[in-house]
């Protein structure tokens, strides 16, 4: 993803919503019974700053929404550039990590 989904300090909304593909074929990732999570995290930093369970509501297309409501305080840091990392956890255990990282841009709310 080559743009950055714009957002404002200590907001708890819009909603997340991504569709999760596999990126060799493009057929949806199937979520049924799945556990789908976003590490949030201000870039070029190590540091985990929040972790987003996202609700599936399309298991068979690959659809998941993050609220950022359920974590208030995501979105309350610097204002800079943030990124994000989601993780798939299948019904049988195995993990998953989306390789590519979401790109966020936060700036200070009037």
């Amino acid at each position: 993803m080559a743009d950055k989904i714009k957002l404002v300090r200590n907001d708890t909304r819009p909603s997340l919503v991504c569709t999760l593909t596999d990126e060799t074929t493009g057929i949806a990732i199937g979520l049924t019974g799945a556990t789908v999570r976003m590490k949030f995290r201000a870039a070029g930093d190590t540091t985990v700053r929040s972790i987003l369970t996202g609700t599936v509501t399309d298991p068979a297309n690959g659809v998941v929404v993050f609220f950022w409501a359920t974590d208030p305080t995501s979105l309350a840091g610097d204002a800079g550039d943030y990124e994000g990392e989601i993780e798939i956890t299948f019904q049988d255990g195995q993990i998953q990590t989306v390789y590519d990282l979401l790109k966020f841009k936060l700036r200070e709310e009037f």
